[in-house]
């Protein structure tokens, strides 16, 4: 059975999810992919793992740099799960683009070339927004695109992680 909390972000309320002391799932409240059936769950109170998510994502948005959130259970196809697994080896405050992502799979597979499009609709699926970093992802020319959580919501995220503070 998942476990729920809430965490009050200064980009709004975010929903976390954890099964087997394992991370599901975190989605800013009512985005894109937001999973109906936990919307009215009842809040878990004392699941240490959502306790250290929570903490985590305190630190984040004091704009500290966290270590790598460990305890995650990845949901999806392979080729989805390997897609995820590579976004949390994007470095805090850098990017890559879709297509710097697709040529590192090809590169992994042995392949010439792996289809941008595939990578981004592997990218735009994943359920752990933040810990499994998403948006670092960008645009060809550093253009934002696709963050199911919104692209002003992703502009404060990478501002933060660059160290200006939402912009202020």
């Amino acid at each position: 059975m998942e476990k729920t909390a809430v965490y009050l972000s200064p980009l709004g309320k975010i929903l976390l999810a954890a099964e087997e002391e394992q991370i599901t799932g975190l989605w800013f409240w009512g985005q894109k992919y937001f999973p109906q059936r936990l919307e009215g769950a009842p809040l878990t109170q004392g699941c240490a793992v959502l306790e250290q998510a929570k903490l985590w994502l305190c630190r984040y948005f004091a704009g500290e740099r966290p270590e790598p959130f460990q305890q995650l259970l990845l949901r999806g196809t392979p080729f989805q799960r390997e897609v995820w697994q590579l976004l949390r080896q994007i470095p805090y405050g850098e990017t890559v683009t879709y297509g710097e992502l697709s040529k590192i799979l090809a590169a992994r597979r042995g392949v010439s070339r792996f289809s941008a499009q595939a990578v981004g609709g592997a990218v735009g699926r994943n359920p752990i927004s933040l810990l499994v970093p998403c948006h670092r992802v960008v645009g060809a020319g550093g253009s934002l695109t696709g963050y199911a959580g919104g692209l002003e919501r992703k502009r404060r995220l990478l501002e933060l992680e660059r160290g200006s503070l939402f912009g202020d």
